[in-house]
C-alpha cells in the first residue's frame, strides 16, 4: 500500500501513456473499404425547370418566393394581358351580334316558308316523284323495246318456216300472239311516261310562277349558312385568345419547390424568358465523382446508399441510374482519394423514394456495392474520404 502511495503519479503517467499510444495508433491506422464498395462525395443535384411565358407580358403578380412548395398546375406568376382580355371582349360581342342576326334571320325564312303557296310544295314534290318514276319507267321501256324487237324477228322467221309448213300453226299463233301483246305493253308504258312527263311540265310551270318566292328562300338560307360559319370562325377565335390568356398564368408543371425567383414584379418580360425555377423533388440525385479505376466496376441498377452530413447513421437506399460516358477533371469542390487521381467519371446516385431533407446543393457521400451486398449502415463502418 505503501509502495502505491509512493509510486502513484509513475502509474498513473503509465496508463495515460498507453491510452494515448492506443487513440494515435486508431487514429493513424487507415480504415480500409471492402473491396465490393465503392465510396464518393459529392451534392444532391436535380432536374430544374424553368417556368416560363409562351408571350412577352408584364409581371404584375408573382404568388411564390424562393424556397416555397408549389403543386401541380398551381398559378406561380400572372402576366398582364389586358391587350388579350380586349380582343376577347370584343369577339364575345361580335358572336353576341351575329347570334341575334342568326335567329332574326331564321324567323324570316320561316315566315316566307310559310307564304309559299301549298300549290307550289305539292309541285315539288310532285316532280320529286314524277323524276324518280320517269328514271325507272325509262328502263322499263328500255327492256321492253328489246323485247319486241327480238319478238318480231321471232315472227317473221317463224312465219316464212309457217309458210313452207315446217312449223305447226299454233307455234305461229303463239308468237304472233305474243308479239302483239309485248307491244301493246310497251305503247301503254309510253303513253304513262307521256302522262308522268305532262305532270311534271305542269308542276314546273306552277313552280315557275313562284320562282321569286324560291330564290328569296335560297338566298335566306345562304345567308344563314354564311352566318353560322361565321359565328364557328368566331368561336375558335375566341378559344384562341383564350388560351393565349390562360398561357400567361404561369403555371407549375410538377410538384416541388421553388429554387429561384429570376424576375420581379413590374419587369416585362420576352417571350420564352424564364420568371421561377422550380424542382421536382422526385428528380433529386446525389452526383458523385469515381476515379477511372473503380469506374469500370459499376453499372447501371447497381444497389447504394446516400448519407448527408446532418444524419450519419441514417442511410438512404438507392441505385446506380446514370454513369457518365465521358471522363473529366476533378471538381474544385470534390475530394478524391489520391491526389494523383486528375480524371473522374460523375456517377449518379437516385434514392429510391423521394426525399424531403434533399436540397440542390446539399453535401452527400455515396456508397456503391458492386454485388448488392455489404452496404454500410453508418458512415462510422467506411473510411473518412
Amino acid at each position: 500500500m505503501n509502495i502505491l502511495k509512493k509510486y502513484w503519479l509513475a502509474v498513473l503517467i503509465g496508463i495515460l501513456f498507453a491510452a494515448a499510444s492506443f487513440m494515435i495508433y486508431k487514429k493513424l491506422s487507415k480504415k480500409e473499404l471492402p473491396p465490393n464498395l465503392i465510396a464518393g462525395v459529392g451534392r444532391i443535384d436535380g432536374d430544374l425547370i424553368a417556368l416560363s411565358s409562351k408571350y412577352p407580358g408584364k409581371i404584375i403578380k408573382l404568388y411564390v418566393s424562393e424556397g416555397d412548395p408549389v403543386r401541380k398546375n398551381q398559378i406561380t406568376a400572372l402576366l398582364e394581358s389586358r391587350e388579350y382580355e380586349a380582343q376577347l371582349q370584343g369577339i364575345i360581342s361580335q358572336i353576341k351580334a351575329k347570334e341575334k342576326e342568326l335567329d332574326a334571320k331564321k324567323v324570316e325564312l320561316e315566315i316566307l316558308k310559310g307564304t309559299l303557296p301549298e300549290d307550289v310544295k305539292k309541285a315539288q314534290n310532285s316532280i320529286t316523284a314524277g323524276t324518280a318514276l320517269l328514271k325507272e319507267l325509262d328502263k322499263n321501256i328500255d327492256s321492253l323495246k328489246k323485247i319486241v324487237e327480238q319478238d318480231e324477228k321471232d315472227f317473221k322467221r317463224l312465219k316464212a318456216l309457217y309458210e313452207k309448213k315446217l312449223v305447226p300453226k299454233k307455234r305461229f299463233e303463239e308468237i304472233q300472239l305474243k308479239l302483239e301483246v309485248d307491244k301493246n305493253k310497251l305503247s301503254s308504258l309510253i303513253e304513262k311516261r307521256k302522262q308522268i312527263v305532262s305532270e311534271i311540265n305542269t308542276a314546273k310551270s306552277t313552280l315557275k310562277q313562284a320562282e321569286t318566292v324560291l330564290k328569296k328562300i335560297e338566298a335566306f338560307e345562304k345567308g344563314i349558312s354564311a352566318l353560322e360559319s361565321g359565328i364557328k370562325a368566331l368561336k375558335a377565335k375566341k378559344r384562341q385568345i383564350e388560351a393565349v390568356i390562360d398561357q400567361m398564368k404561369i403555371k407549375s408543371p410538377a410538384d416541388g419547390y421553388v429554387v429561384d425567383k429570376i424576375r420581379n414584379e413590374g419587369e416585362v418580360v420576352g417571350a420564352g424568358m424564364p420568371v421561377i425555377t422550380v424542382v421536382d423533388p422526385a428528380s433529386f440525385y446525389l452526383k458523385i465523382y469515381v476515379d477511372t479505376i473503380n469506374n469500370g466496376k459499376i453499372k447501371i441498377g447497381d444497389k447504394a446508399v446516400i448519407f448527408l452530413d446532418a444524419f450519419p447513421d441514417r442511410p438512404i437506399p438507392a441505385k446506380v441510374v446514370r454513369i457518365a460516358k465521358k471522363a473529366e477533371f476533378t471538381p474544385k469542390e470534390v475530394a478524391v482519394r489520391e491526389d494523383r487521381i486528375q480524371r473522374v467519371y460523375a456517377v449518379h446516385l437516385k434514392p429510391d423514394k423521394p426525399q424531403p431533407v434533399f436540397k440542390i446543393g446539399l453535401p452527400a457521400i455515396g456508397v456503391i456495392s458492386i454485388d448488392g451486398k455489404g452496404l454500410p449502415k453508418s458512415l462510422k463502418e467506411i473510411p473518412e474520404l
